[in-house]
């Protein structure tokens, strides 16, 4: 009877709040219309699509979108993932013997900079490191995972910092000091909701509106964001605002993601392997 409660009190909410944002949706997708070709629509390049918009790397989108304590890891993959999308790694050839996605080695395709200091830092530690590790050692890596004193050095420290940061260069987010009694604390509170809004609306499309049926066909950094706020018990909160139906249609879609098998979409045309490595980092 609980259950039921609860479930009741979330379908009101999610009702209310897609009353309550219905008109203003409608403007932004008229503004979204007027404004040119969106992102999934876009090519992927090496330098990651840049587009007239504030452009955001898939750590940024993440952070913006739906930040949460869960989500360390995950960034990690998302760096693993904006690196070979931009062509600086990707995973070993998987040889006679076929290797599966987790045994494969990542490699240094390019060590061209990105112009992103925690991706560059990233592939510096992927370029130097021999013999070279998986991408499942890596997301523990690059995290501080390891009981091995010798590979510390590979932790990225203070990303949620050093991401507030670029995002308060790029005018998403604000600095401010709040006073805590007997000590400071710098927060970086969201100054153009506006970009937020946008994340989370497609997001929502991607399942929705422009659901194609197809991982193969969807643009892979909205494929990776949808991956990763599942992986942190996140996204959830992205379709609280739709209503039933569409929350029961958009949950059935992510779960068909979910239940496929990476391996096999890593094999097809115009798929990328390391993606689909990092999937199967979570997944498996």
């Amino acid at each position: 009877m609980t259950s039921l409660t609860q479930r009741s009190s979330g379908l009101v909410q999610r009702r209310t709040e897609a009353s309550r944002n219905a008109a203003a949706e409608k403007e932004r997708d008229s503004a979204d219309e007027e404004n040119g070709p969106r992102r999934g629509d876009e090519q992927d390049s090496d330098d990651g699509g840049d587009a007239k918009e504030t452009r955001l790397t898939l750590m940024e989108e993440g952070y913006t979108s739906f930040w949460n304590d869960c989500m360390s890891s995950g960034l990690r993959g998302c760096m693993l993932i904006e690196l070979a999308l931009r062509g600086r790694v990707q995973l070993e050839a998987c040889g006679m013997r076929r290797k599966g996605l987790l045994a494969r080695k990542v490699i240094c395709k390019s060590d061209a900079p990105t112009g992103d200091v925690l991706l560059d830092e990233a592939l510096k530690h992927i370029k130097e490191t021999e013999p070279p590790e998986t991408v499942q050692r890596w997301i523990e890596l690059l995290s501080g995972e390891t009981w091995n004193p010798l590979k510390l050095h590979y932790q990225l420290r203070n990303v949620r910092e050093r991401l507030a940061k670029n995002l308060v260069e790029k005018g998403v987010l604000t600095t401010e000091k709040q006073n805590f009694l007997l000590f400071d604390m710098t927060t970086h509170p969201l100054t153009n909701s506006d970009i937020k809004q946008r994340l989370i609306r497609k997001l929502q499309e991607a399942v929705l509106d422009k659901w194609v049926n197809d991982p193969h066909r969807m643009d892979k950094r909205m494929l990776a964001l949808i991956f990763l706020a599942h992986s942190s018990d996140v996204l959830e909160n992205a379709f609280a605002p739709l209503l039933d139906d569409q929350y029961d249609l958009a949950m059935k879609r992510v779960r068909n993601l979910l239940d496929l098998e990476p391996e096999g979409e890593s094999m097809k045309a115009n798929a990328n392997e390391l993606l689909w490595a990092v999937v199967a980092a979570f997944t498996k």
